[in-house]
């Protein structure tokens, strides 16, 4: 079995990052998006209330579980299941709120990453090095004509939904919007200081732990760790950034089977949002549900359009 010293091993002696990446200056909207929400998120602790606090934990869950790690990953990246069309907007709407970016740029970096997970053209590998595949990957100036590259070679699916193009062209007028909703709540229903700490706490601070958990993922679950299959890539379990990421941090069992919905394989590695499918599927709401249980060998085709090549694996532990 691979252990955590051999994966720091491993990063301690990979390159960093190319210089030429920054050629061409900084993402400022990224940059002044990113920067603004943790320096927001500083003044949490002055308006602590525990409404707040249920709100910031609920709020996390809706936005991360059901939002990320379901809709933007699970179901629109690797179609591991199949919803209503309007669960399947208000999943990806949850995902937007998360603050990683709208769902088709979310989903065009996430499958460009299975293509060359901790290969050269991988967006975030920690072999560039760890603040590398943890943020600053977002940072470098891309321009519009990248995304759009991006856009049409891993998402031309996404890109024929109306719903979801309307998300990426207002990513931020949500945020915008759940902020002045949230305030107004809290102000009008007990206090000042009430509706300051509900925008605080579930909006800003909320945001934070979600881009840092879900982060790890990248950054974290490719650098220790357990590999229990032997994939041609980094990819790790680790059991902090399970519990934290909602059952993400399984990621070397994600890497090894990209459409299977179930992310955790042994009994001991938590799946809430696995947890959350198999729920919808006994109600009616999911369906051709992609299980563990189906896979009968061990091979795995990274999931994009346009990919087809499988790759072979071996159980490691």
């Amino acid at each position: 079995m691979a252990t955590a010293s051999d994966s720091l091993q491993q990063s301690a002696t990979t390159p960093v990052v190319k210089k030429s990446r920054w050629k061409d200056g900084l993402e400022w909207p990224a940059v002044i998006w990113l920067g603004s929400v943790h320096i927001i998120a500083l003044a949490a602790p002055f308006y602590f209330t525990w409404y707040g606090l249920w709100l910031f934990m609920a709020l996390s869950w809706v936005t991360g579980s059901l939002g990320v790690c379901l809709g933007f990953h699970r179901l629109l990246t690797h179609s591991g299941f199949e919803t209503f069309r309007p669960i399947r907007w208000f999943l990806a709407l949850c995902g937007t709120l998360a603050g990683e970016g709208p769902p088709i740029m979310w989903v065009s970096a996430h499958r460009k990453h299975h293509r060359f997970s901790d290969q050269e053209h991988d967006p975030h590998s920690p072999r560039d090095g760890a603040w590398w595949s943890h943020i600053l990957w977002m940072l470098p100036k891309g321009g519009s004509q990248h995304w759009a590259q991006l856009y049409r070679t891993y998402a031309p699916d996404l890109m024929r939904d109306r719903s979801l193009r309307l998300l990426d062209r207002t990513f931020l007028w949500w945020h915008m919007g759940l902020g002045v909703v949230l305030f107004t709540v809290g102000w009008a229903n007990w206090d000042l200081n009430t509706g300051i700490s509900f925008a605080l706490w579930g909006l800003f601070l909320r945001l934070v732990y979600m881009l840092h958990v879900t982060w790890a993922v990248n950054s974290a679950s490719h650098m220790w760790g357990y590999k229990t299959y032997a994939t041609r890539d980094n990819s790790r379990n680790l059991w902090w950034v399970g519990v934290l990421a909602f059952g993400e941090g399984w990621h070397n069992n994600h890497h090894a089977f990209p459409r299977v919905a179930q992310h955790g394989h042994k009994w001991w590695e938590v799946d809430m949002t696995y947890w959350v499918i198999l729920l919808m599927e006994k109600t009616g709401l999911a369906w051709n549900v992609v299980h563990k249980t189906a896979v009968t060998t061990v091979v795995s085709a990274i999931e994009f359009p346009g990919e087809d090549e499988p790759t072979s694996l071996q159980k490691v532990a």
